[in-house]
């Protein structure tokens, strides 16, 4: 049954894959931009909306009278740039305004969205290299992205106020071809430097991009899912396992070893991202009976390897 979804911040890597999905399976999609939308391809039953933008102040009345879904994924790139006193404030101020912004819609109308799916990150937990976290687990105290995104959960979850029932996305490392992390950690090994960063113990929790996108629509049909929810594999990895798996599958050497200390000169702050990690398991949708086609990170970075259309 056809379903009207909302997303802000569909011009990303995550938003672009879940509007082609949705879009093939006939769905009715509102797509909550910056930008103008007449610079976007157009297709059927996929609308464009400006919103957050001078002169766009009448976006509410162009999404429809009942919503299924509102999808939240808006917010300053956490990898543009060093982690200045200035980046940190618009990488906050961006998501806490964008997830404002849906929540006081949320308050006006007077149909309530069947759900909200705000984004978030694995890095809420902080880090260590021997705990195992889940989404019963507390908050890391100390860095910066454990803060942005308790802080960014903390500001969709107002939305449960006016009874939506509200997710947390707790997103960690996304595989995919056209976006996400995996073209800039292949890039060394195409061009034969790839080999372990910093101790190659910190642990890596990833999902390939379809489990992401399946585990979205699993979510939207069942009705019992609500707060946290981790989207990584069940099996996460370590950084030799990642480096190691990916020499195999693009058939290149793995010997070349990179130093913390210099991660942490070419990266600043967020270095730790690389250098650190978190073993986090997906328990409330393994619980709730969803199954991840992508188990194994050689199946998944050998799918992911494969030339399929965009």
């Amino acid at each position: 049954m056809s379903k009207n979804i909302v997303i802000s911040g569909g011009s990303g890597f995550i938003g672009r894959s879940l509007i082609r999905s949705f879009h093939q399976e006939g769905h009715h999609l509102y797509i909550l931009t910056r930008q103008d939308p007449k610079r976007f391809t157009p297709l059927n039953h996929v609308h464009y909306v400006q919103w957050m933008q001078k002169g766009a102040d009448d976006w509410t009345t162009k999404l429809p009278d009942s919503i299924d879904g509102l999808i939240n994924l808006s917010g300053a790139s956490i990898n543009g740039g060093r982690w200045t006193r200035k980046r940190k404030e618009r990488l906050l101020s961006s998501r806490l305004q964008s997830t404002g912004t849906l929540v006081r819609f949320i308050e006006q109308v007077k149909t309530k969205p069947g759900l909200l799916i705000s984004a978030s990150a694995v890095g809420i937990y902080g880090t260590s290299a021997t705990k195992t976290f889940s989404e019963t687990s507390g908050h890391g105290n100390g860095d910066f992205l454990s803060h942005l995104a308790s802080v960014w959960e903390k500001s969709a979850l107002e939305a449960e106020r006016f009874g939506v029932r509200t997710v947390c996305a707790r997103f960690g490392l996304v595989l995919g071809r056209q976006g996400g992390a995996l073209p800039l950690l292949n890039l060394p090994y195409r061009l034969f430097m790839g080999g372990k960063i910093a101790s190659g113990n910190q642990w890596l929790s990833w999902i390939h991009i379809d489990d992401l996108v399946r585990l979205m629509r699993f979510i939207i049909d069942n009705q019992q899912i609500r707060g946290p929810v981790n989207f990584t594999s069940p099996s996460p990895a370590t950084m030799r396992d990642l480096g190691r798996t990916q020499a195999k599958v693009l058939k290149r050497p793995y010997w070349l070893n990179v130093p913390e200390q210099l991660i942490r000169l070419a990266l600043g702050e967020r270095s730790f991202m690389a250098t650190e990690g978190q073993r986090v398991l997906p328990r409330k949708a393994l619980d709730a009976g969803f199954r991840f086609q992508f188990n194994n990170l050689e199946e998944a970075l050998l799918d992911l390897s494969k030339e399929k259309p965009i």
